[in-house]
């Protein structure tokens, strides 16, 4: 049996992104390093599994996994800002 396609939400065009958000208060990193690419480009295809970023917490580089699959449309924090629990980090196309 075919399933409609649940109906265009009419509030606001974000709400059917999914969320990476923050597990931890910390410091994000795109990169691995400096000198390095960043993990996750707007327009990457993810997967579930795959690090999207570092969250830095006492010295300790936490690499974040992303727990969802699909296209990276934003990413909401700036190289080396600080974060807080539960912050949206990226905004994921499903």
């Amino acid at each position: 049996a075919d399933i409609p396609p649940p109906p265009a939400p009419s509030v606001k065009p974000t709400e059917n992104f999914l969320k990476i958000t923050s597990p931890i208060v910390g410091t994000f990193y795109r990169a691995p390093g400096p000198d390095e690419a960043a993990f996750v480009e707007v327009g990457d295809r993810i997967q579930a599994g795959q690090t999207v970023c570092i969250i830095e917490a006492m010295k300790l580089m936490n690499e974040l996994e992303a727990e969802i699959s699909g296209e990276i449309v934003e990413v909401l924090v700036e190289n080396s800002e600080p974060v807080e629990f539960g912050q949206t980090l990226m905004l994921v196309r499903p």
